[in-house]
């Protein structure tokens, strides 16, 4: 391997682990913070309320969290970010209370927002070319997924045989790690424009009809993803299925989406992006309307399975066509746009999902999904006509 591309990959691991780090900072804060919650008898809503926490604060740091990448570049948001997570992670710890795991809620689910952007923004300055930047963010995506998969089980093991405490601890040290990786992610000079101060608002990048058309599509996928995370419980209890029954067909979506990411870091100079986005919600679209039907547990882990592999190809695909819809001196005020709204997405979806299927019926939630995905092929359609850049 030549010096050159040996350096590009530590860089790339670098900055996967700082991901990984910051991530699993979140996720064992979420699991800890929950269980802790219902262990002291504060019931469900408070849980539900925890877990809010975790996507509110994406929504009002985002778009700053995107101007801070554009000026000053990944290091110094990073740092912030990590910063956060510690300060959560520690305060749960020292002081384990109501009020403290509100406060690492909020700072956790903030700081996985910032190291978001950061990250995004510094994996598509690693990539010179369309099919770089999608082998770029499927790295991203797969860190993101292992991250899910694999940390809530540990803190699970730590809570059962150590306490709450351990659980804590390890939240809190998922930081350090991440500041030692954050040191040998390389320097990159930021453009002279973007170095200079934002020269317009984030909102008015929505001006450009190619990136306004993506986070249309953007808002509609991850809606999606929710909608399915939002009915398996309930359709699985409505067919009488255990609750490991009902686990496992989660697991087959988070499963698929992990395994579809490691296929396009693999396979991403064969891929359109465009093609690749519109093929995903087509199958999504076909899964969502005749998932309440699907014969039992086989049936649903079938169905979760091809959804979670249309869905789990989507993250990548969408960060991939952005940067190259937006110009480059923007690229973090349009992830940061991005995320804002699709963390909005989160915090109010499951609600009206709620709302809908006890006022109709358990899969409507994800026949409006499939309607919104058949109608999101029209802007989808738009954006191959728009994808030039525009400075």
């Amino acid at each position: 391997m030549a010096p050159a591309q040996a350096g590009e990959r530590r860089a790339l691991l670098a900055l996967v682990a700082t991901m990984i780090s910051v991530h699993a900072c979140m996720a064992s804060t979420r699991v800890a913070a929950s269980l802790w919650a219902l262990q002291r008898g504060y019931g469900e809503w408070t849980v539900g309320v925890l877990l809010s926490l975790l996507s509110l604060a994406p929504v009002f740091l985002a778009l700053w969290a995107g101007r801070q990448v554009d000026r000053f570049g990944f290091h110094r948001p990073m740092r912030q970010a990590v910063v956060m997570a510690a300060v959560g992670a520690l305060a749960a710890l020292a002081w384990p209370n109501l009020a403290t795991i509100v406060f690492s809620c909020l700072l956790n689910g903030g700081a996985t927002a910032v190291a978001g952007v950061a990250t995004q923004r510094e994996a598509g300055r690693m990539a010179d070319t369309p099919a770089e930047l999608k082998r770029m963010f499927g790295y991203v995506a797969l860190s993101q997924a292992l991250s899910n998969a694999l940390t809530p089980v540990l803190s699970g093991l730590l809570i059962d045989f150590s306490g709450f405490r351990a659980a804590f601890a390890f939240s809190a040290l998922l930081p350090l790690l991440a500041w030692l990786a954050v040191r040998h992610v390389p320097r990159r000079p930021v453009p002279a424009q973007a170095a200079a101060g934002p020269a317009r608002a984030a909102w008015q990048l929505l001006r450009e009809p190619a990136l306004r058309n993506l986070l249309i599509l953007n808002v509609v996928l991850s809606a999606a993803w929710d909608a399915h995370s939002f009915v398996v419980p309930v359709l699985g209890h409505a067919k009488g299925l255990s609750a490991s029954s009902i686990g496992l067909v989660l697991g087959s979506f988070a499963a698929a989406a992990t395994l579809v990411r490691l296929a396009i870091v693999r396979w991403a100079q064969h891929l359109d992006e465009l093609k690749a986005l519109r093929l995903a919600m087509t199958t999504a679209t076909v899964v969502l309307v005749i998932y309440a039907w699907l014969p039992g547990t086989p049936g649903l882990l079938l169905g979760s399975a091809i959804l979670g592999m249309a869905l789990g190809s989507v993250q990548p695909m969408i960060l991939a066509t952005l940067h190259q819809v937006t110009p480059e001196q923007h690229h973090g005020q349009a992830l940061g746009l991005r995320m804002m709204l699709s963390n909005g997405a989160t915090v109010t979806m499951p609600l009206g999902f709620g709302v809908l299927a006890a006022a109709t019926f358990v899969a409507a939630p994800m026949w409006l999904m499939a309607s919104l995905l058949l109608a999101a092929q029209w802007p989808a359609r738009q954006i191959a006509r728009q994808r030039s850049p525009s400075a």
